[in-house]
């Protein structure tokens, strides 16, 4: 989808249902803040990991969206479970805008760009632009390995039940307390972490690849995402499965893909070949990529 087919289908003013839930999950939050307590905040720890690394970062994008490794359908459905627990829309819809960004990446068309506004590349969008919110036509176009499969089609469209059921849950378990820390303030500290993925590693930090895009690498976004903050070297290599590619480069996520290669969940994984990134310098980086 090109630039100007992708701008038609936004819709003009604000998304209010989106919106609205974002205002109920911000003010959550801040009562959340009141209220914090250990066992709140461990429980929300574990489910911010399940969430934001084994769902969002290992499941979402670096399985299904750019297909950095195969593993049997039954972890595949497990790890998109989890990403539903971090309420950042269906997996499809997920899959969808992310594809579309890498396809036209700070460029017309790119969902969430910085070059449109900085609110907008990391909230904007979500409150007034596409929001995760596709047609049909679109997913079909950029999801038809997802939309051919009958269960990834029913889990985008209940992706909220699982969150909702673990607040009945958590309430049960620990009243208002834990209901608002280990699902409010943990959801809301969790979009705003996947959102700078959007907007500061494409402002601030280093470049270790020349892209034709404005991505970096951010030491600070990749503690906050599990290691998806190392961008740049995404960006480059978009269907690698490792991020952090210097051991002092730290990527949770692509050591849980490493713990599911050692127990036999995971194979034929996508990596960057050394010598690609063994060099210090763009000058002598870009002879590499030419003598390639």
């Amino acid at each position: 989808m090109d630039g100007q087919s992708l701008s038609d289908e936004k819709q003009p003013g604000i998304r209010w249902n989106t919106t609205i839930w974002m205002i109920i999950f911000h003010a959550g939050a801040i009562a959340g803040l009141f209220m914090l307590s250990w066992p709140a905040v461990i429980v929300s720890l574990a489910l911010w990991w399940l969430g934001g690394s084994l769902g969002i970062g290992i499941g979402f994008h670096r399985l299904l969206t750019h297909r950095g490794f195969k593993t049997p359908k039954a972890v595949e459905y497990f790890l998109t479970l989890c990403g539903m627990f971090a309420l950042e829309g269906g997996q499809i819809q997920w899959v969808v805008t992310h594809r579309i960004h890498h396809g036209s990446t700070d460029a017309p068309g790119d969902p969430h760009s910085p070059r449109d506004g900085r609110w907008w590349a990391h909230i904007g969008w979500i409150l007034t632009g596409v929001a995760q919110q596709h047609s049909k036509e679109t997913m079909w176009r950029y999801a038809p390995d997802l939309m051919k499969d009958r269960v990834h089609v029913f889990l985008n469209n209940f992706y909220y039940v699982p969150l909702v059921l673990s607040g009945i849950i958590l309430f049960a378990i620990g009243g208002w307390s834990m209901l608002f820390v280990a699902v409010f303030l943990r959801v809301t500290i969790g979009l705003h972490a996947t959102w700078l993925v959007n907007s500061a590693t494409h402002l601030w930090g280093t470049r270790r690849f020349e892209t034709t895009d404005d991505s970096t690498n951010s030491w600070w976004v990749a503690l906050l995402t599990f290691g998806e903050g190392w961008h740049n070297n995404h960006h480059a290599h978009p269907t690698a499965a490792r991020h952090g590619l210097r051991w002092y480069e730290i990527d949770m996520n692509w050591w849980g893909i490493r713990t599911l290669q050692l127990l036999g969940l995971a194979k034929s994984i996508k990596l960057i070949n050394k010598s690609l990134y063994a060099v210090q310098s763009k000058s002598d980086e870009t002879a590499l990529r030419k003598a390639a």
